[in-house]
């Protein structure tokens, strides 16, 4: 019982470490950006830096549990927003729930969001361990499209001609993100997913100074836009 209790404590004592130097590992970033230095965020906690290598071997085992949390945070986020949104069947609006979510979580953390949806890292190269966080957002989307398909809610844009190569593609995403979802209607979803993270990173890195005063209105437009381009608007929709 006593070793038990004495490895508990342990863990728990790790565990709180472990928090504490990714948070100022975070502070870093937005002081500093992405070049994380192991040497300064063990400074900053009074540790030498052998004694922070027990906890992140290297600088890219810290970046990568940055980048983790970050996804983590940003899909929590997301599924909570369509979650939040009671009729179900109000497909347009739980989209717009969760592009409002990712914009609000990205003003919140600006520099998180830079981390995961800026430029790479020099010298980084992301390890599988990113890639199921990294879908969590992707994966709300798509079951919003795959709910409304399954409904009957959406139909396929006419006169759309996707290249053979891209169909087969799309048809692989519908696979893993958004189950039976026509590949054209896909395709629209995620050009609306790739404006989402452009009108936000626009907004993030300063390219609306000078352009845009009321950006709440300009993204509520902007998704708006999108719904409808996606074909979910409609009775219950904007």
């Amino acid at each position: 019982m006593a070793e038990r209790s004495a490895g508990s404590i342990r863990a728990r004592v790790r565990a709180e470490m472990t928090e504490e130097i990714k948070a100022v590992a975070r502070r870093h970033l937005a002081a500093e950006g992405a070049d994380l230095s192991l040497r300064a965020v063990a400074r900053d906690m009074g540790m030498v830096s052998s004694a922070l290598y027990r906890y992140f071997p290297s600088r890219d085992e810290l970046l990568t549990a940055l980048i983790v949390d970050a996804y983590n945070a940003l899909g929590e986020a997301a599924e909570k927003a369509d979650a939040d949104v009671h009729d179900r069947r109000d497909y347009a609006g739980r989209w717009l729930a969760v592009a409002r979510a990712v914009r609000g979580w990205s003003l919140r953390r600006p520099h998180e969001y830079a981390l995961v949806y800026g430029s790479p890292v020099p010298g980084y190269a992301a390890p599988q361990d990113t890639i199921v966080p990294a879908t969590r957002v992707v994966l709300v989307l798509g079951g919003i499209l795959a709910d409304a398909s399954a409904a009957g809610a959406l139909t396929p844009p006419t006169g759309v001609r996707l290249p053979a190569v891209l169909r087969a593609e799309l048809r692989t995403i519908a696979g893993a993100i958004a189950t039976g979802v026509d590949e054209r209607i896909l395709a629209r979803g995620l050009m609306a997913w790739t404006e989402l993270l452009g009108s936000v990173s626009l907004e993030l890195f300063g390219h609306l100074t000078n352009v845009f005063e009321e950006r709440t209105a300009w993204f509520e437009h902007q998704v708006r836009t999108m719904t409808r381009f996606i074909g979910l608007a409609g009775q219950n929709g904007p």
